[in-house]
């Protein structure tokens, strides 16, 4: 998109974004070529620009940042939330990401630069670190006078954080109830009881939206192995997270790069996809060498080469049945062995039941049309067997993935492909070959 005159760049003005929601905003620029980007910009207050880009797609916030002015570029990420400006951060070179560092305060530098220590893909790289912290020894009025000063500079204080002299984390409490507490109350006294659940810095942030989800929290303290407050991770953290890995899941399952998009360099693409295709070649000709095999047999009765890829297909999408209800419980889920091993006999349950109805129906049919009777049997055991072995194979892959250390969607899909295609054909023509042609 690129404004065709003046008058229609100031029609889109930076008092139209201003009246947006951050991720409208975010759009609408998304939308410009990267000069318009700049320009529109450089119009709009520091605070409504940070908001936008906070809610702009990885690529497109690098090379905006990227093409703005150090000085703008750097008084943008100062003034985002410290969770948001270290993911944007985090995606730059490391020459552009030190002149940023170098022109924001001492103060967000110094907290930029511990937030960029942690692991991205744990709760400590990503928590907010702007959050309501009390002493323990205030009491409820004081509490919410302190809050008061200081909540403008808070990115959402769902809870207030009470602390001891150490800084050691002692109870969270809502803001709800520290408003209805009575009045000369010791905040102490009101979480005395309470069972404190937080995560540590390393935890992955999978688990912590886990835990968020499991407890209905809107938020979840990061705390050091003393015990101390680090951070919080908030639900709409959550939401991105369980996005971005819902995302992943997907691309990986075939093999694509879990972190490609559209706007990928097309060579990044190439690396991540091209050693999953040549295994999969490698793959495909186990199934072409098992056909080789039974050559003689398709060529005494060519209805075979017909029949094949019903088996092969029909057991697949049993498989990727099986395989996308396994990894939405492993990603959605904490991974309890005995359970999600439990689930497997249940997907083998399942593909029993689904192979004995397709089984007898694909039997009708064959019979139906070619009125015999040995074939038909042969075709509706091979497919029953097939769609079991597809059930079983499809569960229990992510599963064996996730016991090796391995991400359980990766290349799951070639895997499963491989082995519903090439034992089809071999218990297919296997049969044909013993009942048929002996």
């Amino acid at each position: 998109m690129t404004f065709d005159s003046v008058d229609e760049q100031e029609a889109l003005s930076g008092v139209e974004i201003e009246s947006q929601h951050p991720a409208d905003a975010a759009e609408t620029i998304e939308g410009l070529d990267i000069a318009d980007q700049v320009k529109f910009i450089k119009q709009l207050p520091i605070k409504d620009a940070a908001d936008s880009i906070a809610e702009m797609d990885g690529h497109d916030q690098k090379a905006l940042i990227s093409s703005l002015n150090r000085g703008l570029a750097a008084r943008i990420v100062e003034e985002m939330a410290p969770d948001d400006a270290t993911d944007l951060l985090e995606g730059l070179n490391e020459d552009l990401q030190r002149a940023l560092l170098s022109r924001v305060t001492a103060e967000d530098r110094a907290e930029l630069k511990t937030l960029l220590t942690f692991d991205p893909d744990t709760a400590g790289g990503v928590m907010n670190t702007e959050v309501v912290i009390l002493d323990q020894d205030l009491t409820a009025d004081e509490a919410v006078a302190k809050i008061r000063e200081e909540v403008e500079d808070k990115e959402i204080p769902y809870y207030a954080y009470l602390v001891d002299k150490k800084d050691r984390l002692v109870g969270v409490l809502s803001l709800r109830d520290l408003m209805l507490a009575k009045r000369g109350s010791l905040l102490k006294d009101l979480v005395k009881t309470q069972n404190l659940i937080t995560v540590g810095y390393n935890i992955d942030k999978e688990e912590v939206a886990h835990l968020i989800a499991h407890y209905n929290f809107l938020a979840l303290p990061v705390v050091d192995f003393g015990n101390r407050l680090l951070g919080v991770v908030t639900v709409d953290d959550v939401i991105d997270i369980i996005h971005e890995e819902a995302s992943e899941d997907m691309q990986a399952m075939v093999g694509a790069g879990a972190d490609e998009t559209s706007d990928s360099p097309w060579l990044y693409s190439v690396r991540m996809r091209l050693p999953w295709l040549i295994l999969n070649v490698i793959f495909s000709a186990v199934s072409a060498w098992v056909v080789h095999l039974f050559e003689g047999n398709i060529t005494q009765m060519a209805v075979l080469a017909v029949l094949m890829p019903v088996v092969a297909n029909q057991a697949g999408n049993t498989g990727q049945q099986a395989l996308a209800v396994m990894i939405r419980q492993l990603a959605m889920e904490r991974f309890d062995r005995k359970r999600a091993w439990l689930a497997v006999v249940r997907e083998l349950r399942i593909g029993l039941l689904n192979g004995m109805i397709i089984s007898t129906l694909v039997f009708c049919a064959v019979l139906l049309v070619t009125h015999k009777l040995l074939l038909a049997t042969v075709m509706g055991a091979a497919l029953g067997v097939d769609m079991l072995l597809g059930a079983f194979a499809g569960a229990s892959i992510p599963l064996l993935l996730k016991e090796m250390g391995r991400d359980p969607a990766q290349a799951s899909s070639i895997f499963l492909t491989t082995i519903t295609d090439s034992m089809g054909f071999l218990v297919l023509l296997g049969l044909a070959g013993l009942v048929l042609l002996s």
